[in-house]
């Protein structure tokens, strides 16, 4: 007999504490497979898909990696065509010794999403090269009804107007002023706006994933502890329409279109590299 479709959660975020921690959830009970990663029949007839984010032959402690559990699997797509960079990325200019100093930007006028909106400020060199960082300003007036995901680095996401919720693959994620958050690599997602127009900053990490600073000498319990990070539980809907899905791949933005919605995924998933999944801190903690 075929399996029972799992029916979406349209609740509001749930989230889980903690950093460097291992989370498992389900958006439908039963969801998660017991006792096997990828058994020959998983429930409701999901796909099992393992997201890596590094090699597997790395010794455990290292290990970062999570098991999803997908309606339909992440490889059902088109071919990739270039898309219209707009004000993202751009020829460096010469470096000059001279302070350098920026107003806030202005509010776009016309519709604009948060990939639209975005704006490089600097760089440490090629997207392409697997370490420093890129800046950018993001500006929106508009949701964004495609969904976009980085190849070239994390994003941590810090709100200077206005809040966002981020749907993404491992859940949605709220965020405003005050608050941070971080987008691994290659984690699709799409911010969507509160209420009004939003600005704020955007850091890609082209290196190394982002970890707790060490404490030191300034004692056991100084800046921000593990419990003050919060990570999204599993949320899913189904929705058969054509969504657009642009991806930043060296420096440039490429563009495919699916014919449903990329938010079919996970009524169940295992989060095994907890610094590379969502996560969102207070910046009342740590300076």
């Amino acid at each position: 007999m075929p399996n029972p479709r799992p029916m979406p959660n349209l609740a509001s975020p749930g989230y889980q504490s903690g950093f460097c921690n291992e989370f498992s959830s389900e958006a439908v009970p039963g969801a998660l497979p017991a006792g096997a990663n990828s058994p020959q029949r998983v429930p409701f007839g999901l796909y099992a898909e393992q997201l890596s984010g590094t090699a597997f032959t790395v010794p455990r402690r290292e290990s970062r990696r999570s098991w999803l559990y997908r309606i339909r699997p992440s490889a059902l797509h088109g071919e990739y065509s270039r898309a219209d960079n707009g004000t993202l990325g751009g020829p460096y200019c010469a470096a000059t010794p001279n302070r350098l100093r920026w107003d806030p930007l202005p509010l776009p006028s016309n519709p604009t999403d948060f990939v639209a909106g975005l704006l490089t400020i600097g760089s440490t060199g090629p997207a392409e090269r697997p370490s420093g960082a890129t800046i950018h300003i993001y500006r929106a007036n508009r949701s964004m009804q495609r969904v976009f995901f980085d190849a070239d680095g994390e994003i941590l996401i810090i709100p200077e107007r206005g809040s966002l919720r981020l749907a993404t693959e491992f859940g949605l994620l709220d965020v405003g002023p005050g608050e941070l958050a971080v987008i691994p690599r290659g984690i699709k997602f799409r911010a969507e706006l509160a209420a009004g127009p939003v600005r704020g900053y955007v850091c890609e990490n082209h290196g190394a994933p982002f970890r707790l600073p060490d404490l030191g000498p300034v004692g056991a319990n100084g800046l921000a502890n593990p419990r003050d990070f919060l990570t999204p539980t599993a949320w899913f809907e189904e929705r058969d329409e054509p969504t657009e899905l642009v991806q930043k791949f060296q420096g440039n933005l490429w563009s495919t279109v699916l014919g449903h919605s990329p938010w079919t995924w996970s009524p169940g998933m295992e989060i095994t590299f907890p610094t590379n999944t969502i996560w969102r801190n207070s910046t009342r903690w740590d300076r």
